[in-house]
């Protein structure tokens, strides 16, 4: 029996609902759900790229959790956010590495000058613009990402929404099209399917009230009967299982 079989319902749903969803920082669900991580390790890539980079941009930082954690910057090192409530943490969690955080909507142009970096990346953006990261780097630079794959989480969002069709635009075939219509040269890609485990309906509370896009008009008083399901099944079966789905992509100009 886990602990939180304990927990009322009630209980599980009060705590989901009164955890911060501010910053990017998963640490919360330690001991209640679990993500399996990409084979390729991101962080390696990026502290490698940014240890040999001249100027470097993070775009679509979070609360800049995983740039802050490389061991090496770049002389210049910028990042965007567009969510207010991540921008303070961003400039917090960037300032010792010397970076800059500047607040710029996830589809307006990127707001530097051409050729300004050598080194573009970016971990799960919500949009990629492909014409703009061409636009700001420069002449041999690279754009390293790992992006949601179509399908992340379809169970999830399945059991909420009912039957999900993909959309042919989250394809990574399609966003390969993309970069490369926009003048990028892709020299890696890779995709993984991994397993999400959830083990209680707070957990799955907080994750919909963070990552807004899995299920868009979420919120506690519309899905409470689902919740109520889910709450179920998980004390039936110990836990909900989905899978998120990820591909890396590096391309050059």
């Amino acid at each position: 029996m886990s602990k939180f079989d304990e927990l009322t319902f009630n209980e599980l749903v009060a705590e989901g609902e009164a955890v911060s969803v501010e910053g990017w920082d998963f640490s919360w669900f330690e001991g209640r759900a679990t993500e399996e991580r990409p084979s390729w390790g991101y962080l390696k890539l990026i502290s490698d790229r940014m240890a040999r980079a001249g100027a470097a941009l993070d775009i679509q930082t979070g609360g800049g959790e995983v740039t802050a954690k490389i061991p090496t910057p770049p002389p210049v090192l910028a990042a965007t956010e567009s969510w207010p409530p991540n921008l303070a943490i961003a400039q917090k969690n960037l300032a010792p590495l010397g970076g800059t955080v500047v607040e710029s909507a996830d589809d307006a142009p990127l707001p530097f000058e051409p050729d300004s970096f050598d080194l573009v990346v970016s971990r799960h953006p919500t949009v990629t613009q492909w014409d703009e990261i061409v636009r700001v780097l420069r002449p041999g630079g690279t754009y390293l990402s790992q992006q949601i794959g179509a399908g992340t989480n379809l169970e999830l969002i399945e059991f909420f929404l009912g039957p999900h069709p993909l959309s042919d635009e989250w394809l990574t075939s399609t966003r390969v099209d993309h970069a490369e219509t926009a003048g990028l040269s892709v020299v890696d890609l890779r995709e993984e399917a991994l397993r999400v485990v959830f083990y209680d309906v707070a957990a799955v509370i907080v994750f919909l009230r963070k990552v807004i896009w899995t299920v868009p008009d979420f919120s506690v008083e519309r899905y409470r009967d689902r919740l109520a399901d889910m709450h179920q099944q998980i004390q039936a079966d110990g836990s909900f299982v989905s899978h998120a789905r990820r591909f890396l992509i590096e391309a050059q100009v």
